[in-house]
């Protein structure tokens, strides 16, 4: 797999690139395509024999790279692949901050073969790993978080999106004492900071898509931090597909091994537009386009950070 890294760290600059000129646009349909088709042609010009385990575009009918797809010249490594072309589209459409393209990918089968759809998910860093149960109250994880960071409930800072769905937990974690503090979109990039100690961020809680909580769980896992989930299926087709694919019980709980099973996988996300990770695609002095990756290593626990130039003739007119 540390072969592939700087395969599918090419992968994300080309879908980053791709959407750049839809940036501001409000036209998200051609954003997520421009991206989509920048993914799936540089996967496939990589010497590995690639499949899409779970992918983005079910929930909002954008273009995707579907469930199932094979992608790679059919040679190589055996690959599973969690994807999403834009994490952020309205953001990117939207010219706000929080966008990105982003890829996960392990060894084939061991990675979550779900459906696209929506996933309770908690994640913490390395020194609460172990203590987090999806499966408990979000206030028996606050206080076992709190103690295992060796802080005071009032000093917990805790990432939610800000979305009705989670008004309810938003009380609960601030009748305990704790701050709450609200984003918009970019749950992958909050999942993840919470395992980056200069963010200082303690815990992540949500409902969200099943593809980043995936993407998501394999960033936690180079990081050595902790992440558990739960499939909400919302209706009886969403139910029959999560059994089509193996899951018996699609809404048992899932520990990290049963989301990411394997320390060889990597993880790389490239910025569209700013978040509190990576800065975004900029113009320099040459109008070269100027991009801002992470790349995250299981095997090795490495965490890098990557700009790159690129010729302005790589980005498609809008």
């Amino acid at each position: 797999m540390k072969d592939l890294t700087f395969d599918f760290l090419k992968v994300t600059e080309q879908a980053a690139i791709a959407s750049y000129p839809w940036v501001g646009s409000g036209d998200k349909i051609k954003a997520d395509g421009a991206a989509t088709n920048a993914m799936r042609n540089s996967l496939n010009n990589i010497h590995f024999n690639g499949r899409i385990v779970i992918g983005e575009g079910e929930l909002d009918h954008a273009p995707m790279l579907y469930i199932g797809e094979e992608v790679g010249n059919g040679s190589g490594h055996k690959v599973d692949i969690a994807v999403d072309p834009i994490e952020g589209t309205n953001s990117t459409v939207n010219g706000q901050d929080n966008a990105f393209a982003v890829i996960a990918a392990a060894p084939r089968g061991a990675l979550l073969h779900a459906p696209d759809m929506y996933m309770e998910k908690i994640v913490t860093g390395p020194k609460a790993t172990g203590k987090i149960d999806i499966e408990a109250s979000l206030a028996e994880n606050v206080y076992a978080v709190a103690e295992a960071n060796g802080k005071d409930i009032k000093d917990m800072k805790i990432l939610i999106q800000n979305r009705e769905r989670h008004h309810e937990s938003i009380a609960e974690i601030r009748k305990l004492g704790a701050k709450v503090h609200l984003f918009n979109e970019g749950d992958i990039t909050y999942a993840l900071a919470t395992c980056m100690k200069d963010q200082d961020i303690d815990l992540f809680f949500g409902i969200g898509g099943a593809p980043e909580g995936v993407v998501a769980a394999v960033a936690a896992k180079c990081l050595g931090g902790d992440m558990q989930a739960k499939l909400l299926p919302q209706n009886d087709d969403e139910w029959k597909r999560c059994l089509e694919m193996g899951l018996e019980n699609p809404k048992r709980a899932l520990r990290h091994q049963d989301l990411v099973n394997s320390d060889q996988c990597v993880f790389s996300a490239t910025g569209i537009t700013e978040n509190i990770l990576l800065k975004g695609i900029k113009l320099d002095e040459e109008s070269h386009y100027v991009t801002h990756s992470l790349v995250l290593d299981g095997e090795s626990s490495q965490l890098r950070y990557v700009t790159s130039k690129h010729p302005n003739n790589q980005v498609a007119s809008a």
